[in-house]
């Protein structure tokens, strides 16, 4: 298991460097926009996104089944990442008069074709444990202590 460890800080570490040689022939201007964004995404995920991620997290814990919880919860992560994905895109930066090649697509028709194929996978995903077969765990988690036999005596 530590070898293991090594080899990926190692690994790691051999990225990190990757990415510093890509950035050393920049401009500092550039390199300065750079640190700016990272920071700028460093403060909004610590002080808006993951709060706001806990808050959902613990109201989800609240209002849903807890058969419910585990599926819309990955349900919920695909839509937000579909979301952030979007940003870049979403209001077409670069498109200019003279040239309607660039960035020629539909983005908002892409992005809600996205959220409806995460949907009807959460649907999908629901109805067909519905449909199947109950199973050994499901049984399991919807009895107490009290419903357990007792053993019977050893021969």
């Amino acid at each position: 298991m530590t070898a293991v460890r090594v080899v990926l800080g190692l690994l790691g570490l051999g990225l990190v460097g990757y990415g510093g040689v890509l950035l050393w022939d920049n401009p500092s201007v550039v390199l300065t926009r750079i640190a700016v964004w990272a920071a700028a995404a460093v403060v909004l995920h610590d002080f808006v996104f993951a709060p706001l991620c806990a808050a959902v997290g613990f109201a989800g814990r609240r209002w849903l089944p807890r058969r419910l919880q585990v599926p819309v919860g990955v349900a919920a992560l695909c839509a937000v990442v579909v979301g952030f994905l979007a940003v870049p895109v979403f209001d077409k930066p670069g498109m200019r008069p003279d040239n309607h090649t660039v960035l020629d697509r539909d983005y908002h028709l892409g992005l809600w074709l996205s959220l409806a194929v995460v949907a009807l996978a959460l649907l999908g995903y629901l109805l067909a444990r519905k449909l199947l077969p109950v199973g050994q765990d499901d049984v399991v988690e919807q009895q107490r202590a009290c419903h357990v036999d007792a053993e019977p005596p050893t021969v």
